[in-house]
């Protein structure tokens, strides 16, 4: 076979899809022969000269991102025969679906480490107004020693598509990408920055869970549900969570932002577990739904709801009980501090989604017809705090064999 450009030797062909053939070849004008990536892109415009023009337009973003170490360089793009091809540096190492294995959990300190490395990268890529669109494990190199360099962005991709577009045929959607890493408005042909950051978080699950992502299953709102497959913190859970959220509006809104939030990650902290704790004070703010264009000041109300659930019969009035020796619990965030008997059991819950944050229980039931708990819940509550006793009041008059005793704290706090 002849040399490409003259210089470009092609060994064999390790890769092929829609838009192009993609060739290990070797460099036979550089001392030592070294190998490079070919990458053929066939254009399907009937104009030459348009199909040139994004041609170039292309290489030229290819020529910026390669200046950085984590990205291939472009050596090349040529056309011959009608044909335009990309010489790009060859990467050696393994790509990352060699470790992320089906069935195989990799720990939570080899994935914050993964992220970090990806997103990284990914700044800098975004920096230049550019998506990758198509990060998934096999785009992703490990090279030997040690560092990850992602390859395979979608730019001769995107030239096929701009083409096609060019002549007239709006009304065709091009998703580019892998589907089971895209997030629904990559999908439909519209991605931004954000769908890059998806695709990174579902990485990072399927390091975590050892499962692919296509057979994770989803709930009814479209959100992933894979917490019950991994034993993280929960601080990283909620990292995650927010990078795939199904709304694009609700993910994080750039690498650079997911990045702050891994920096104050501690790897110390406790697993997710029925005890389990982690620092609020580190805990990233909750998602919330937009907010008015102009800054508020709402108002909340935290609630602590003590609850005795009857389950034979209503509870009798309650006893003095004899002196105990007590334990504290303070979560400094919410600034919420509690004296228990020391007799009873403490459960942290820090549960994002329903505001429970503590439950307390007798070790031992006190009575063989009642079981007592104190379950401490936060909520987010834009009335007055007289609003909020009266919600209270109302949610006990339709109550059952129900008997609360609330406690009220009043926080003013700006929403960013």
């Amino acid at each position: 076979m002849s040399k490409l450009g003259g210089r470009y030797q092609i060994l064999e062909q390790i890769g092929q899809g829609g838009f192009g053939v993609t060739f290990l070849a070797e460099d036979t004008q550089r001392p030592g022969n070294p190998k490079c990536v070919v990458k053929q892109f066939k254009p399907i415009s009937d104009t030459l000269q348009q199909a040139k023009r994004f041609f170039d337009s292309e290489a030229v973003i290819l020529e910026k991102l390669g200046n950085h170490d984590n990205i291939p360089r472009l050596l090349a793009h040529l056309e011959e025969n009608h044909e335009f091809y990309l010489v790009q540096e060859y990467i050696e190492g393994h790509d990352l679906s060699k470790e992320l294995l089906p069935g195989k959990k990799l720990s939570e300190a080899y994935v914050i480490k993964l992220l970090k490395n990806i997103l990284q990268v990914l700044t800098f890529i975004h920096q230049q107004k550019v998506i990758h669109r198509d990060i998934k494990p096999s785009n992703i190199i490990r090279q030997l020693d040690d560092k990850i360099v992602l390859i395979d962005f979608g730019a001769v991709k995107q030239i096929s598509t701009q083409i096609i577009k060019s002549q007239g045929q709006k009304n065709i959607t091009f998703a580019i990408g892998t589907e089971v890493y895209m997030p629904s408005e990559q999908t439909s042909g519209n991605p931004d920055f954000r769908s890059d950051i998806y695709a990174v978080g579902i990485v990072a699950i399927q390091a975590l869970t050892g499962i692919s992502p296509e057979q994770l299953p989803k709930d009814a709102n479209n959100e992933i549900v894979w917490h019950n497959q991994a034993e993280i913190s929960q601080e990283l859970t909620y990292i995650l969570d927010r990078m795939v959220r199904y709304d694009f509006r609700q993910r994080y809104e750039s690498a650079e932002q997911v990045l702050q939030a891994l920096q104050k990650l501690s790897l110390s902290t406790q697993k997710i577990s029925p005890n389990s704790t982690f620092p609020p004070t580190i805990l990233p703010q909750p998602i919330r739904r937009p907010l008015p264009w102009k800054w508020i000041i709402p108002l909340f109300a935290v609630t602590a709801t003590i609850t005795v659930i009857s389950i034979f019969r209503p509870v009798p009035s309650p006893i003095q009980p004899a002196p105990i020796e007590l334990s504290s619990y303070e979560d400094p965030k919410s600034k919420i501090k509690i004296k228990y008997p020391e007799t009873w059991n403490r459960q942290d819950l820090n549960n994002l989604f329903t505001g429970e944050l503590v439950k307390f229980s007798p070790k031992q039931s006190t009575t063989k017809t009642s079981q007592e708990q104190v379950t401490i819940t936060i909520q987010d509550f834009s009335g007055t705090l007289e609003d909020s006793k009266n919600q209270f009041i109302e949610d006990i008059k339709n109550s059952q064999n129900l008997v609360a005793i609330q406690a009220l704290w009043h926080i003013d706090q700006r929403i960013n």
